[in-house]
């Protein structure tokens, strides 16, 4: 019996399914199509799984990973209040997303917000959305991206530790979210989103590029972490002895589950388990490791120690830095960059901070706003076409980054960095004025003096008398 010919790249899976057909001898139109949908949804269950894996690992970076980073760094009075900032938004962010936020940032309307065709998650289940991910459930893909919600309003909390009301921080996130978090989300990745190169808007707009949320996540985040510390004001105490962290094993233990969850943050930003998804799981995995060696040695080089603050600090900066680029850069590239952040996310932390003498609790406008804008600006210098080629010029590739002979692509990130810079400082100013009006933003001097565990929750992280 004389075998058919197959195709040289035909999937196993597939060739799988083509033997076992019935006799296999009489290849017929019909069972073309049986082999076609087998291999399709051969795909679609790597794809998914890969991307119910990326989605777990997303929320892991919150909880626990953020929680444990950013309690260790805070006093033991208030480690608990810390804590319960990022527990607290996985819950809320996540009924918000499913009422109208997914919506606001995934919906089509116009180029700067989403409609309504997605409010309390109607029209997505199980059938792809062939605008967003056409392998994988609609639910899948809302699922990954309500992660992404979750923990971007969680990082705003570090700039703001040890002294905002619990009500006022709940009220605060759930505002920013809807208003700054979610147009943003739908500019870069939404579909007719202003910034978006692969969904551009009918009326044209700025091409941009943010693989995985640079500008969504980090920029909106720490420049309004910013405008949260200069808000609030400083600690009591601040620039004291006293403020120093109260564990960094816990922050130590949270940097290391950081890095473990953004793996999935940026790889799975490729939306499927292809060779784009290794390439950002390389290029994360650079740019963390650089980024360590960039903050450490200069730190090493100006005090003559490289501490354990430092090293985990760089190695969020690299990786910071690195989401925007991680779909869309090779592996040296991705080194360079999280090389550059970890040195200036470092000089942002230490001279910049102490120059202006804002309390930046937690440093997270030295780390995710600095790092992202550096990251989102650097993009444009190293993206290239062969890493991800999915931009077309007519028939061919498009020209991505600087490297790729597309100069004027650093100018659309710069652009694009100021405007999220623009929408966050105006957005955050304007919901701090609104909360503080109804329900006040600082605890009093006594409930700051007793800690948040305390004052906020009525409970304590330590036994220490036990």
């Amino acid at each position: 019996m004389r075998l058919p010919k197959l195709p040289a790249a035909l999937p196993l899976t597939g060739l799988t399914v083509l033997l076992s057909l019935p006799a296999f001898g009489q290849v017929t139109p019909e069972k073309i199509t049986q082999l076609e949908g087998a291999v399709g949804a051969a795909q679609s269950a790597g794809d998914n799984a890969w991307m119910l894996m990326s989605t777990a690992l997303v929320l892991l970076m919150t909880g626990p990973a953020l929680a444990l980073f950013y309690s260790g760094l805070v006093r033991s009075k208030n480690v608990l209040g810390t804590m319960m900032q990022s527990f607290i938004l996985m819950a809320v962010v996540t009924v918000l997303w499913a009422v109208i936020g997914y919506s606001l940032a995934f919906g089509e309307n116009n180029a700067f917000i989403g409609g309504t065709q997605f409010a309390f998650l109607e029209g997505v289940g199980d059938a792809p959305n062939a605008d967003y991910a056409a392998t994988i459930p609609h639910q899948t893909f809302m699922l990954f991206q309500l992660m992404f919600a979750i923990i971007t309003p969680a990082l705003i909390c570090g700039a703001f530790a040890e002294r905002m009301k619990f009500t006022a921080m709940l009220l605060f996130c759930s505002l920013w979210l809807l208003l700054v978090y979610c147009p943003m989300a739908h500019m870069v990745w939404g579909k007719g989103g202003y910034f978006n190169p692969f969904s551009p808007p009918a009326g044209g707009g700025l091409r941009a590029f943010d693989f995985a949320g640079g500008t969504v996540v980090h920029i909106t985040s720490g420049v309004s972490a910013l405008v949260c510390a200069l808000v609030l004001g400083r600690r009591k105490g601040y620039g004291t002895e006293a403020m120093k962290p109260h564990s960094l094993v816990l922050s130590f233990i949270g940097a290391c589950m950081l890095w473990f969850g953004w793996f999935g943050f940026n790889a799975g930003s490729a939306l499927g388990a292809g060779s784009l998804a290794t390439s950002a799981f390389l290029a994360t995995h650079f740019g963390a490791a650089a980024g360590t060696l960039g903050w450490l040695g200069l730190e090493w080089m100006r005090s003559g120690k490289p501490s354990v603050l430092g090293g985990i600090s760089g190695a969020v900066a690299g990786l910071v830095a690195i989401t925007p680029a991680s779909g869309f850069v090779k592996p040296f590239p991705a080194l360079l960059i999280g090389l550059a952040a970890g040195a200036f996310c470092y000089l942002m932390c230490s001279l910049v901070k102490s120059k202006f003498g804002y309390d930046d609790s937690l440093d997270a406008f030295g780390v995710h706003g600095a790092g992202g804008t550096l990251g989102a600006i650097l993009t444009g210098v190293f993206a290239t076409n062969l890493v991800n080629n999915a931009l077309k010029d007519g028939d061919k590739a498009a020209a991505l980054g600087l490297v790729d002979g597309n100069g004027g692509q650093v100018m659309n990130q710069v652009i694009a960095s100021a405007m999220a810079w623009g929408l966050a400082i105006v957005g955050t100013f304007v919901l701090l004025k609104i909360v503080g009006a109804l329900v006040g933003l600082r605890v009093s001097e006594e409930d700051e003096r007793d800690g948040l565990d305390l004052s906020q929750h009525g409970e304590e992280g330590y036994n220490l008398e036990a």
